[in-house]
Formats: structure tokens, sequence, C-alpha cells
């Protein structure tokens, strides 16, 4: 595989971390003042910007944008399951995995023709 494909790849799993703890970890600490979760979760979410960028720009130089999103998405999914089950005890139902099918059935989709 394309080295600056796997780049683009590494850098949306170390991005997709940061925003899924952003956007969850509070959830966990639901003791925490409105005020402090949104603070922590914005400084959690700077780092998630830090790789995303790059992933973007290094993606954008083999993919198209239509690709980049799709991804990303793929990846955001691929992540928040690992998060969930490893710091929620949440393990997909029959329903989650199949529209995971659907949606890795759309990726395919999208990257027919280039």
């Amino acid at each position: 595989m394309n080295p600056a494909i796997l780049k683009f790849v590494g850098l949306l799993v170390l991005s997709n971390t940061f925003m899924t703890i952003a956007w969850y970890n509070h959830l966990r600490h639901g003791n925490w003042p409105l005020f402090v979760a949104i603070l922590i979760s914005w400084m959690l979410a700077f780092f998630e910007y830090c790789f995303q960028v790059p992933a973007n720009r290094i993606g954008a130089e083999q993919l198209s944008l239509m690709q980049l999103k799709i991804t990303q998405e793929c990846v955001t999914l691929a992540v928040f399951l690992v998060y969930a089950f490893v710091v929620f005890r949440e393990a997909p139902r029959w329903n989650t995995v199949v529209s995971i099918m659907f949606i890795i059935g759309a990726v395919v989709f999208g990257f027919m023709g280039k």
C-alpha cells in the first residue's frame, strides 16, 4: 500500500482517538461541572486538530475530497467501537454490526472508479 495513505490513515486514527475522548470521556465523569467538561473536551480537541490537519493535507495528495471524508468517517467508527468497548464495556449489537457492514459497502462504493 502507498506509504502516504498509510500515514494519512495513521494520523486519522490518532486524531479520532483524541476526538472520541473529547466527545465522550466526560460521560464517565458526570459529577464534573459542565464548564469543566467543555474546557477539558476543548483542550483535547486541540490535539485532534494537530493530527487531523496534516492527515487531510497528506491524504489530499492521493484522494479526492469525498474519499477523504469517507475514510475519516470509517476510521471514526472503528476508533469509537474500540473506545466504547474498552472504556464503557459496550459491545456492538447485531444491528450495529449490520450498520457497519453497510458503511463498509459505502466506503468500497465511494472508492470505485479512482
